[in-house]
């Protein structure tokens, strides 16, 4: 079984960046297609950004194409760079593996290891 440990996260102005990292313990995530999903107070888990296990496909939710990129170190890390933050992202950002690639990336039930989360919040 693969645990996943966020890190990044912070207190950053509207227009600033922060960069994400979840990191695999017990073993890889090797062949895993892995996500990022946020969850804001009162509301539910949204999806942010995919990204398959072979690197080839990735997948962003509308509010953050163009602003957050979703990269990956195959086996060990992946990471979510986000710029030109708003204060709508806002949120507990959460890392997801899922072992069984090819399903559908934007879903939270595909994934079936979650990280424990890492909160960023956007003042304005």
């Amino acid at each position: 079984q693969v645990q996943l440990v966020e890190s990044g996260g912070g207190l950053v102005q509207a227009g600033g960046s922060l960069r994400l990292s979840c990191a695999a313990s017990g073993r890889t995530f090797s062949g895993y297609d892995m996500g990022w999903f946020r969850q804001a107070p009162g509301k539910e888990r949204e999806f942010v950004a995919a990204i398959r296990w072979s690197s080839v496909g990735t997948y962003y939710a509308d509010s953050v194409k163009g602003r957050f990129t979703i990269s990956r170190d195959n086996a060990i890390s992946v990471y979510l760079q986000m710029n030109s933050l708003k204060p709508e992202d806002t949120a507990v950002y959460y890392c997801a593996a899922d072992p069984a690639v090819g399903n559908y990336p934007g879903r939270a039930m595909t994934y079936d290891y979650w990280g424990q989360g890492t909160q960023v919040t956007v003042s304005s």
